[in-house]
């Protein structure tokens, strides 16, 4: 894969040619998870010989959460929307562009999705784009984020109301970003390293 091998060189073919040499760059890593009452099971302790009860629920009102994290930073930008689209894809960027500090330039790494590749997008100027390689979630560590966030506090509920989908996404979210260190103990990749980052 191209983009593990010399990962600076796409970053540095993909930033505006009019970026100062000296711009600190943020790497971030950006995706989306349905949250919804058709929701994740997820193993659990119990004694030996014994077979717990988990909720279930089959209905399917659900929310999508769109998060990125920029581990170097320990941070992240998240928002809550009813749907998967272009529209909710540039808000969240916006939303990306506002935590990227004054001074630097942010590189979001994004899989190929309709919605991520479209040439109707449009994303900030302090943002570059860059698609991560088809069919490989394994690069994207917003899917290890997401899986933690699953198994700490979204899995195994029921979800009467699509308001309360909302509030146990943004709760989530909002303790995830109290630990920094986990974001970064999450989603630090070796080979995802440039120059300013």
């Amino acid at each position: 894969m191209k983009l593990l091998k010399n990962f600076p060189e796409p970053v540095k073919e993909a930033l505006p040619k009019d970026l100062a040499a000296d711009t600190p760059l943020e790497l971030w890593f950006q995706d989306e998870m349905r949250i919804g009452q058709k929701n994740t099971l997820t193993y659990l302790w119990a004694p030996k010989g014994t077979r717990p009860r988990q909720p279930a629920d089959q209905r399917y009102a659900n929310a999508y959460i769109f998060g990125a994290v920029c581990p170097e930073r320990g941070t992240g930008a998240a928002l809550v929307m009813p749907y998967c689209d272009t529209k909710a894809m540039e808000k969240h960027l916006h939303e990306i562009s506002k935590e990227i500090r004054l001074s630097a330039h942010g590189v979001v790494l994004v899989d190929r999705a309709a919605w991520h590749t479209t040439k109707k997008l449009k994303w900030p100027t302090n943002i570059t784009l860059i698609e991560l390689p088809p069919r490989s979630p394994e690069l994207n560590p917003q899917e290890n984020i997401w899986q933690y966030m699953r198994q700490n506090w979204l899995a195994n509920r029921v979800f009467e109301t699509y308001e309360e989908i909302v509030e146990a996404a943004c709760q989530a979210w909002n303790r995830l970003m109290k630990t920094p260190q986990t974001i970064t103990s999450i989603a630090t990749r070796e080979w995802a390293k440039v120059d300013g980052c």
